[in-house]
Formats: C-alpha cells, sequence, structure tokens
C-alpha cells in the first residue's frame, strides 16, 4: 500500500534538502518557511527521529543526515514520476519550465540570438532566465542550468566545456580615423577603457602589455576603469575609447559592424572558457537535458 498521503511532507523535505533553507523551499512552494518547516517536522515525528541538522559552512544551512540523505535520491526521482506522470495526463498541453541563468553581458550578446532556436525545436518548454552577474546556487536549485565563464571547476556541479575565449581590443567604428584603419600612431591618441571586473586566475592581458605587443612599449595613456563589463561595452559603443573585452560578448556587435575588431591578427587567449553547468540531479530531467546537449551541439557546429 503507497503512502501517498504524505506526499505534502515529502515535497517540502525534497524541496528544504535541494535549497539547503526552508526560506528557499518556499520561495519554490509558495508557502512560508514556517510552514515548510511544519511539514518536515511532521515528517520527522512520523520516521521517529531528525532527518535535518542545521551546519555553519559559509551561510548557515540546513544538511541532511546519512539516513535521509540515502532516501533523498529515491523521493527525489518518485517526485519527478509524479509530475511526468500529470504531464503526461495532460497530453499535448503539459508544459515544462526551464530557468536558465548567465551573465547579463553573455544573454544580450550571446544567449538570446540563439535562443529562439531551442524554442523551435522544444515548444513544450517554457524557458525563463535569471539573468545576474553573481554566481547564482544550482546546487541548490536557484536555477535548473547555466552557462558559465570560468576555469571548470564548481563543487558539486556537472560542467561541460563549451568553448574557449580570448580577449579583443574593440572600438567604436566612428572613432576609427578617415582611413577606417587603425595603426599605433591613431592608437596611441585614444583614452584606453579599463574593465575592473575581476578575472581571477584567467590571465586577462594588461593594457601594458598589449601596448607592448602592438608596438607602442612604455607608453602611458589615461585609463578610463569601469567595474561592469556591459557598462564598459556600452562606452565604446558611445565613441568613448578603445577596451579590452571578452570576444563572445561582443561577437554579434562585430557581425553587425556596431563594434570593430583593432590589431586582429594579434591574438590575445585566456585560460577561461565557457561552460553549460548544472547538478547531476537537474540533468537527469528532460527539459535540463535538452537545453544542455542542444547548446553544446550550438557550439560544436561551428
Amino acid at each position: 500500500m503507497r503512502i501517498l498521503n504524505r506526499l505534502k511532507w515529502l515535497q517540502a523535505f525534497e524541496a528544504t534538502a535541494r535549497h539547503g533553507s526552508f526560506t528557499g523551499a518556499a520561495t519554490e512552494l509558495g508557502v512560508t518557511p514556517a510552514a515548510v518547516g511544519q511539514l518536515v517536522r511532521a515528517l520527522e515525528e512520523w520516521v521517529g527521529h531528525p532527518l535535518l541538522v542545521r551546519s555553519r559552512s559559509g551561510n548557515e544551512r540546513l544538511s541532511l543526515i546519512n539516513e535521509a540523505q540515502n532516501a533523498l535520491e529515491d523521493i527525489t526521482a518518485g517526485l519527478d514520476k509524479l509530475e511526468s506522470g500529470l504531464k503526461k495526463l495532460r497530453g499535448r498541453k503539459a508544459r515544462s519550465v526551464l530557468v536558465v541563468t548567465a551573465s547579463q553581458v553573455l544573454v544580450m550578446n550571446w544567449l538570446m540570438p540563439r535562443l529562439s532556436r531551442f524554442s523551435e525545436h522544444n515548444d513544450s518548454i517554457d524557458v525563463r532566465l535569471d539573468v545576474a552577474d553573481r554566481l547564482i546556487d544550482l546546487s541548490h536549485g536557484e536555477a535548473d542550468v547555466g552557462i558559465r565563464c570560468g576555469g571548470g571547476n564548481w563543487k558539486g556541479l556537472v560542467a561541460d566545456w563549451m568553448m574557449d575565449e580570448e580577449v579583443v581590443m574593440i572600438c567604436s567604428p566612428s572613432t576609427l580615423p578617415a582611413t577606417g584603419l587603425a595603426n599605433t600612431d591613431w592608437l596611441y591618441e585614444q583614452k584606453l577603457i579599463q574593465d575592473d571586473t575581476p578575472h581571477p586566475g584567467a590571465n586577462f592581458p594588461s593594457w601594458e602589455s598589449v601596448l607592448q605587443k602592438v608596438g607602442l612599449e612604455g607608453v602611458k595613456q589615461t585609463c578610463l576603469h569601469i567595474n561592469s563589463t556591459a557598462t564598459v561595452i556600452q562606452a565604446v559603443l558611445s565613441g568613448r575609447g578603445v577596451a579590452l573585452v571578452r570576444k563572445a560578448l561582443v561577437q554579434q556587435d562585430l557581425d553587425i559592424g556596431r563594434l570593430v575588431q583593432l590589431f586582429p591578427e594579434i591574438r590575445w587567449p585566456i585560460s577561461w572558457s565557457y561552460y553549460v553547468v548544472c547538478s547531476s540531479a537537474s540533468l537527469k530531467r528532460p527539459e535540463v537535458k535538452a537545453f544542455h546537449d542542444w547548446i553544446l551541439g550550438e557550439v560544436r557546429v561551428k
């Protein structure tokens, strides 16, 4: 006999385990944290012992005891099966929701021009974008899948390589000399825009090393410092100067001629790459797997 009258307890417990807090689970389930806590405590009373302990590593979180950890996979799989069954009952009207997270600049200049192709082949999946420059907590369900640029090592997540990255020097076509060709004399007269966004471990080139490579060694020029890549790109578009940025973030503007890549014969590769990332549990969901496989195919056919 199935004990299905306790589904709400299991749903609250599973959501709490993923989010590591009653607050995160409450946001997902559309109830109050107190209500989630009450449902979890009811389950604990039924099993006869606590299922969660409070840990203090970084942000205070709820973690599972060993017995609960062993049971969680079965509970999650069971809830996923129930959801799948309900969708089959609805037939063609059934729709899945997929939350994708990426930085603002990557969403605007790289993901959005491609996203319609995913929707064309997956019309039963509603995509919601969580646009954030901070790292969204994918392991606890703040989003289902993300695109990140980095070293490829994010604890608790599956990270599949998408493409490498390099830095390019860019300017607006309006700032180029009358000949339309940039040279060192012209570059010497330009204001340099410095992107102060942190790139730890990426070997992001400095203006000093870049100027040396193009033949302006030892030259000192004034810099406009900006701690937002999106604002750096906007400043270049408005003709404020020359900047160094990650190429994928401006590829669309380069393709349509809104920006110009300077000294394209010189390359500045960095050690960061782009990855599609998600938790192993999320990857088992059909809509997450569909997006994961599509985005990898999208970059590998180029």
